[in-house]
């Protein structure tokens, strides 16, 4: 018997796949570039499985599957990626498949798309979030590329991943060409403000409120009860009542480093080309490399000092609200953020990307799972052109009653000397986007002063470019590199 669907690259995730895949009936030929690790995979993990097959070779593996053929890529992004397609691609024909389901650029699956269209070959490039769990028990799957692509995967693809409340799989085809790995890195981007928030939070609760650990988990565990209700929510609870061997707290045992794998600073780099306030999001890259320095930092601590101490602080019912409304608030911008940078790619690239089914897509498996992804998705089922969460009438009112939790907490982080550049952020996005008249006004009257840049008049029609000459020595000539 043929293989329905093949899959390469078997460390954690790859090998979860497998079995899940199997689980829902599906007959599977692996292949993994060291044999040994197929072999410990079928006597271990896929003991007993008769359709789960291994094969030593990538013309073997290609040879185990029914036409036309499917084959998935679980491999590190990169060149191992091209040079997989390059050595597998010989062995297919025309109308076969390759899943691309790491965390590649999407740029790189563009460019892959583009060139094996020209030789047959459907090339799909797909998010797969969940980690180990979600891989193994139901992800969310964000896959896009060749349209004619989808029939022939969606049936494995719905089967295998996560399912909302109403019994809907949390699997959406995106769009072409690169635009699954797209989402899946604002997905991420996300992520990364999700966990930052998080992170200040509680480093809020431990050093401003001196909340100890297993207070911290009763805090977080209480919240994930209400519209804070999330996957990362949970796991800070749990991870927060976690004891070492010696019964102290796990969480502060481990180094302050963390460590990424790009896809946040890539969200970072898409933003900044297309002209989109990712503020939130690039703040929690931006951490996460400043806790790099720890050696730096230690230094630094023992020279640059902060606020003097004051009164301690209780973490009073109404000063625990404060931080819940105001990490909800927060969350809510950076769901924002990314949906807007989503929007304006999309808009560029012709996608047409259906952000209530993304919505709906991350609702389960995936690591940014929270409840209030219903109302995102009920905001676009309401508005599919809404041009940001923030002025849609449920998340406005959310808002409206969060922000001024928002101001105080990032007023304690200040006078307390607690960094909370994600919180920050948050509100500085919130007071600029609601705000009529920002002072760029200025910023242009400058760049027109020293650059001769020109500027737009308000009692003027806009495209419509004035230039003063302000040293009464410039004379009319103008930059003509204009870009509002």
């Amino acid at each position: 018997m043929k293989a329905d669907i093949g899959l390469i690259g078997l460390a954690v995730m790859g090998q979860n796949l497998v079995l899940n895949m199997n689980d829902h009936g599906f007959a599977v030929a692996v292949y993994n570039r060291s044999p040994d690790v197929t072999d410990s995979f079928l006597a271990t993990a896929a003991a007993g499985r008769r359709t789960i097959t291994g094969t030593k070779s990538l013309e073997a593996l290609v040879a185990s599957l029914a036409r036309p053929r499917k084959i998935m890529l679980l491999i590190k992004a990169g060149a191992a990626v091209d040079d997989t397609i390059s050595k597998l691609s010989p062995y297919l024909e025309a109308g076969d498949c390759i899943i691309d389901g790491g965390n590649s650029n999407f740029e790189d699956t563009v460019r892959r798309s583009r060139e094996l269209s020209t030789r047959g070959l459907l090339f799909v490039g797909s998010g797969v979030s969940g980690g180990e769990e979600g891989a193994r028990h139901g992800p969310s799957m964000m896959p896009g590329g060749d349209a004619a692509a989808w029939p022939l995967i969606r049936p494995i693809f719905e089967a295998i991943t996560a399912k909302t409340a109403s019994g809907e799989p949390c699997c959406a085809w995106m769009g072409p060409e690169g635009s699954g790995h797209f989402v899946k890195m604002v997905h991420n981007g996300i992520e990364y403000g999700d966990m930052e928030l998080i992170a200040e939070t509680y480093q809020l609760l431990r050093d401003a409120y001196s909340q100890e650990a297993g207070e911290m988990a009763r805090t977080f565990s209480a919240w994930n009860r209400t519209e804070l209700d999330s996957y990362l929510v949970e796991i800070t609870a749990a991870i927060l009542a976690a004891k070492d061997a010696d019964g102290s707290p796990l969480v502060e045992k481990i180094l302050d480093a963390a460590g990424q794998k790009g896809t946040g600073k890539w969200a970072s780099q898409s933003a900044l080309d297309a002209g989109i306030p990712l503020t939130l999001i690039s703040e929690a890259v931006f951490a996460r490399a400043l806790s790099a320095l720890v050696d730096e930092r230690a230094a630094a601590s023992a020279i640059l000092k902060g606020p003097a101490s004051t009164v301690p602080r209780q973490a009073t019912p109404a000063a625990l609200e404060d931080l819940r409304k105001a990490l909800l608030a927060a969350k809510v911008v950076s769901y924002a953020q990314g949906f807007m940078l989503m929007r304006e790619v999309g808009s560029e690239r012709g996608w047409r990307l259906d952000h209530g089914a993304i919505a709906r897509t991350w609702r389960g498996g995936c690591i940014i799972r929270s409840a209030f992804l219903d109302r995102i998705k009920e905001a676009f089922d309401r508005d599919a052109d809404l041009a940001c969460l923030l002025v849609d009438p449920y998340f406005a009112g959310l808002l409206a009653d969060c922000q001024l939790s928002l101001r105080r907490v990032i007023a304690l982080a200040a006078e307390s000397g607690t960094p909370a550049p994600a919180l920050s952020a948050a509100l500085a996005f919130y007071d600029g986007y609601r705000c009529a008249r920002l002072p760029a006004n200025l910023l242009q009257a400058q760049r027109d002063y020293f650059g001769a840049h020109t500027y737009e008049r308000v009692d003027r029609p806009r495209g419509e470019f004035h230039h003063t000459d302000w040293t009464g020595s410039g004379g009319s000539a103008t930059s003509k590199a204009y870009n509002a």
